[in-house]
């Protein structure tokens, strides 16, 4: 039995006082729960206040599974999004009216759209089971693995600097240009005397042994084909996993300087 926690922004249950500490609304499998701006009259059970007047009095409504969970949206017109608060600027969208969306991730943020800038509330689903591989079918079968990264190399620091933004929590921004890669990796030894060029040697690289792009090669050159390289290298990284938060480790800490870079006395 495993247990969805929904952490509304305020009390959760109408008339209840806001005490300043959360008002933690615990489903199981099975349960389900209304969100909204106010509780319909004549209904029981739990519920999820959003103190907001821009938000439906039936806005949706939350069913628990194991170790996931359901979101439907009542609105005729309005999109709802899910974040995914481990991995910066991973969301989906639940369409109007979609009902029973399954919600994959173990800690997400509702944002329903709002005047003042969006209502919303956090769920806690458990934490996922992962397949063991020594005791599943076939563990002794080794498979070329489809994209092999080696996360100690030069290429990789790259990868990883164009995916920064990203996992950083800028979903909109645009990978970071060569040059900038290039600054951004110059304190780390041995890669002070890296230059814009090399960086675009380690671009072009990847997409054309490591991460194979289908690139139309009789497509306009210039700056808008390697802007748009570096952004669908930066999209398939992030899809597939290969580039994760804790890869942020790799690059320098954004408080040191570059080198010959002066810091305040």
């Amino acid at each position: 039995m495993e247990t969805i926690i929904v952490q509304p922004s305020g009390p959760s249950r109408p008339g209840a006082a806001d005490t300043g500490a959360p008002d933690l609304l615990r489903l199981e499998p099975g349960d389900t729960a209304e969100f909204g701006r106010d509780r319909p009259g004549g209904r029981t059970g739990p519920f999820v206040a959003l103190r907001d007047p821009g938000v439906s009095r039936r806005a949706g409504l939350l069913e628990a599974a194991r170790d996931y969970w359901r979101l439907s949206n009542f609105s005729a017109g309005t999109a709802y999004v899910v974040e995914n608060m481990e991995n910066g600027g991973e969301y989906l969208t639940v369409a109007p009216g979609r009902l029973g969306a399954p919600v994959p991730f173990e800690f997400s943020r509702v944002v329903l759209p709002a005047p003042d800038g969006g209502a919303g509330f956090t769920v806690f689903a458990p934490q996922h089971a992962y397949l063991d591989e020594r005791d599943a079918p076939g563990a002794d079968e080794r498979d070329a693995h489809p994209f092999a990264l080696d996360v100690t190399a030069k290429y990789f620091l790259v990868l990883v600097a164009l995916c920064e933004p990203r996992l950083r929590g800028v979903p909109d921004g645009a990978p970071p240009g060569a040059g900038d890669i290039a600054r951004r990796l110059s304190p780390l030894d041995g890669s002070g005397s890296l230059t814009r060029s090399a960086v675009n040697y380690h671009i072009d690289y990847l997409a054309r042994a490591k991460l194979p792009l289908d690139l139309d090669e009789h497509a306009g050159g210039g700056a808008g084909r390697t802007g748009a390289k570096r952004a669908r290298l930066a999209s398939l990284a992030l899809r597939f996993g290969l580039v994760r938060e804790e890869h942020l480790a790799l690059l320098p800490s954004r408080r040191q300087p570059a080198p010959g870079v002066r810091g305040p006395r």
